[in-house]
């Protein structure tokens, strides 16, 4: 009783509603015993007020009918649209490979999708890269250069970006992998076939129904429908192994992390966080090296970029590699402006002035020039020890030239972002930024979008 009355207050002093609100008010002070005035009702007053509640009630079960109502059409709705694409679709080739994925389909026309979202075509986008190699931190930087959010589904998916793990092609369980004494690496491990197909009909704005592995029980749940999206980041040990997969991608990406630099890092995170002995560290990462170098390892020869990380030259005996010196090599023959120092094509080792960029021990140095990887023409431009303070990164931002940025500082801003991710304060965290902007770069020469930093069209 006291709430109705004081509510009234609130609203009959600081607010101007309706005659009709104020009488559903009153008519509910009125049935939980006294009047707003706080005086008993007469008996004639009180019948109106009977009356007047009556309705009210009579209003609000209407509205609770609508709401129901239309939150169960919503919901069959939804229902419907997905038995409506799962109807559309077709089997798709490959899946008969794994009894896991004789569900998988593809879509048998261009989804509505896009023409809903203003999709011209889909951009395909494949990262290569060993576990624990720094895809998540690289991906973070992506989604913030496009202005994008995405889900924290099994596949992420967002107005603007899918991000799809290759990882679901495997052909067995992990059960399975164990009976036919197979790694995840080996290509006979993986659907290629349906992998390439469902890749194509998201290219060509195709619905897909795609297998799902699940990390946390090492089995295939059901599959799941993806739907075609502007930028779609396929990543795992295998985006650039098979060639038709390979047609697919708009940019390759590789991140390669030197065998040295891969040991101390796997030492350091399973044994402060998983608890494992250094023995099983060293055992797993052996029993993963012939596949991992034959079947993962290759793929960067094929790469528009690498993002190379290595032992650093500048302190001798590194044996915990504390220090990095990090490459971007990247392909000529890539439809992408090739970042550069200074001019473009020239051979420059640079030591940035100290009293434009704090550098504490053992400094930095910067080189960039032409280069050949694995008989092909390269820009490879290297950064070597680390960097007191992210935001004097503009210094060497402003001697970069081709990177892609929309605004001057852009680089650096990004680098802020994300101040404590790993390798921020070396040439892993410039790169990636770096890469991202060559990302987006590509989407827009494929689109002719252009993406508003902050905002993704």
């Amino acid at each position: 009783r006291l709430g109705w009355q004081r509510r009234l207050r609130r609203e009959e002093k600081g607010k101007r509603y309706s005659e009709g609100r104020k009488a559903e008010l009153r008519t509910m002070a009125f049935i939980s015993g006294a009047a707003v005035t706080g005086r008993t009702a007469s008996a004639e007053t009180q019948k109106v007020c009977s009356a007047r509640a009556s309705v009210f009630t009579a209003r609000r079960s209407v509205q609770r009918v609508a709401v129901r109502g239309s939150m169960a059409r919503r919901a069959n709705g939804v229902r419907m649209e997905a038995a409506a694409a799962t109807s559309e679709m077709v089997e798709a080739p490959g899946a008969k490979n794994s009894p896991h994925h004789t569900d998988c389909k593809i879509g048998s026309e261009v989804s509505p999708v896009m023409a809903k979202k203003g999709i011209k075509r889909p951009v395909i986008i494949g990262v290569a890269a060993d576990s624990g190699c720094g895809k998540s931190t690289f991906l973070r930087r992506v989604l913030n250069i496009f202005g994008a959010e995405i889900s924290k589904a099994h596949t992420p998916q967002g107005e603007f970006i899918t991000v799809i793990c290759l990882d679901d092609y495997h052909i067995h369980d992990r059960a399975g992998r164990r009976d036919a004494k197979v790694t995840a690496l080996d290509e006979v491990a993986n659907n290629f076939e349906l992998m390439a197909a469902q890749v194509t009909a998201l290219k060509q704005g195709k619905a897909i129904l795609k297998p799902v592995y699940n990390h946390d029980t090492g089995n295939q749940d059901p599959p799941e429908l993806v739907e075609p999206n502007h930028l779609v980041v396929i990543e795992g040990l295998h985006p650039i192994y098979d060639k038709k997969v390979l047609e697919q991608l708009d940019l390759s990406v590789y991140m390669d992390v030197s065998n040295e630099v891969k040991l101390s890092w796997k030492v350091q995170r399973d044994m402060a966080e998983r608890g494992h002995t250094l023995e099983n560290i060293l055992a797993s990462i052996e029993a993963r090296k012939p596949d991992f170098e034959k079947f993962v390892d290759p793929q960067k020869q094929k790469a528009d970029i690498v993002l190379n990380i290595l032992p650093t030259k500048l302190v001798p005996d590194d044996d915990e590699n504390k220090f990095l010196r990090v490459q971007m090599i990247q392909r000529e023959s890539a439809s992408f402006d090739k970042v550069s120092i200074f001019d473009e094509g020239s051979t420059i080792d640079w030591v940035p002035c100290g009293k434009k960029l704090a550098c504490s021990y053992p400094g930095i140095k910067f080189h960039y020039g032409p280069d050949t990887y694995y008989g092909e023409d390269v820009s490879l431009i290297e950064m070597d020890g680390v960097v007191e303070k992210l935001e004097e990164m503009i210094y060497v931002e402003s001697h970069l030239n081709n990177t892609g940025t929309k605004f001057y500082g852009e680089m650096t801003q990004q680098l802020l972002k994300n101040p404590n991710a790993p390798g921020s304060t070396n040439g892993t965290g410039l790169f990636q930024v770096l890469i991202a902007l060559k990302m987006r770069e590509v989407y827009e020469k494929c689109t002719g979008n252009k993406v508003i930093p902050g905002q993704s069209d």
